[in-house]
């Protein structure tokens, strides 16, 4: 095995694999925070990524986070809520501008690398850990996985492309995912087309030191494939522990109350759910208590994300993103869950009654770039 080297929050190694090849290995080790995704570990995955794509070498990436608690619990959002406090109405803000932007761009990235992605998503994957593993080709998840975009608490959206994927789910699931920010498990994932391989956690140092023996030749589409059979042996015999789906059980109750073409008539059906499903139940809880604001821009990206490329999508992410940070809600809803942690966010407006097409139409107006251009107006 190479010899490892560490950059700040990212360790980045390159493993031997058969026929001469290598493996490159990116892991999150910012355990504490659960992985999140910081600035400079964005700029860390990107660089790698960017070489490894080069080497002829590497025949296969490997993203993963340390410990076992996490892949990646989002952004760091924290900073992102310095920014706006430091830089109060800034459009765009700059420093968030740069962590926007360089997110999206290395999401955009995964989507489209040539060579075979294993995301190991195990343990907790939230927002931005969502966005580094939905356009893997090789999505991995075990019975430890614990996945949400719980954006409408904090008065952002499902962005890291978000948009893009949840709009092409089946029978209402994004809207409802969206929405709600349910909570879901590895089964849910498989159902909702967001995962392609379900393992055991316990197998990963056994999948991870079979990479390197099974036949990668450096022939793209023959890699992928070699790599989909060896871990599909492994799914095989992990079966037995694949958690019940809560999507799939409550797929036809979830169609009809997402089936509405009015945003109102949805909001309304979601949050007077009468049952007594508590999964159910907290969704609804979270969709009434959410952000407003949020709502409206969940339901308007993903109208407009159905006619739109991924590229298209990310670009206009990065706009709403921006005027989120120009706007009351994140900053509040940062505020109050992980800065003064009252658990009372003063949304604007403050009930879903209060949102105006407006409003919402003011979160979709392009900033002035600093540089003139979309700074992803080259993605395609």
């Amino acid at each position: 095995m190479a010899e490892a080297s560490t950059q700040d929050l990212v360790l980045i190694r390159e493993a031997e694999a058969a026929n001469g090849k290598r493996i490159g290995y990116a892991q999150l080790t910012a355990e504490r925070s659960l992985n999140a995704l910081s600035l400079p570990m964005i700029r860390i995955l990107d660089a790698a990524l960017r070489r490894w794509a080069d080497d002829d070498a590497i025949v296969c990436v490997v993203l993963h986070g340390a410990g076992e608690k996490a892949f990646c619990a989002g952004g760091d959002v924290r900073s992102l809520h310095r920014a706006i406090v430091e830089h109060p109405g800034a459009l765009p803000n700059l420093p968030n501008l740069a962590f926007f932007a360089e997110e999206y761009r290395l999401d955009h990235r995964i989507h489209t690398y040539a060579k075979p992605i294993l995301v190991w998503g195990s343990g907790i994957v939230m927002g931005g850990g969502l966005g580094l593993m939905a356009g893997a080709s090789h999505r991995v998840v075990t019975e430890t996985s614990r996945v949400a975009m719980p954006e409408i608490t904090i008065g952002l959206f499902p962005d890291v492309g978000g948009s893009w994927f949840l709009s092409r789910m089946p029978r209402g699931v994004g809207r409802f995912l969206a929405l709600t920010g349910a909570s879901i498990n590895a089964h849910d994932l498989k159902v909702a087309g967001l995962a392609d391989h379900f393992v055991r956690a316990a197998d990963r140092d056994a999948i991870f030191e079979r990479l390197g023996t099974i036949g990668f030749t450096g022939n793209t589409k023959a890699d992928h494939q070699t790599l989909a059979t060896m871990l599909q042996a492994f799914s095989q015999t992990a079966g037995d522990a694949l958690p019940a789906s809560n999507l799939q059980k409550h797929a036809a109750l979830i169609e009809e109350l997402t089936a509405p073409d009015s945003l109102a008539t949805v909001y309304r059906n979601l949050t007077s759910y009468p049952g007594d499903d508590a999964w159910l139940g907290k969704a609804a809880k979270s969709l009434a208590a959410g952000s407003p604001t949020t709502a409206g821009l969940v339901w308007e990206l993903l109208r407009r994300s159905t006619t739109l490329s991924l590229a298209e999508v990310f670009r206009l992410e990065l706009i709403v993103a921006l005027q989120c940070c120009a706007h009351a809600d994140f900053a509040e809803g940062v505020r109050a869950l992980l800065i003064d942690k009252d658990n009372r966010p003063r949304w604007t407006p403050a009930t879903f009654a209060g949102l105006s097409d407006d409003w919402i139409a003011e979160h979709f107006v392009e900033p002035r770039w600093p540089q003139g251009a979309h700074p992803l107006a080259d993605l395609r």
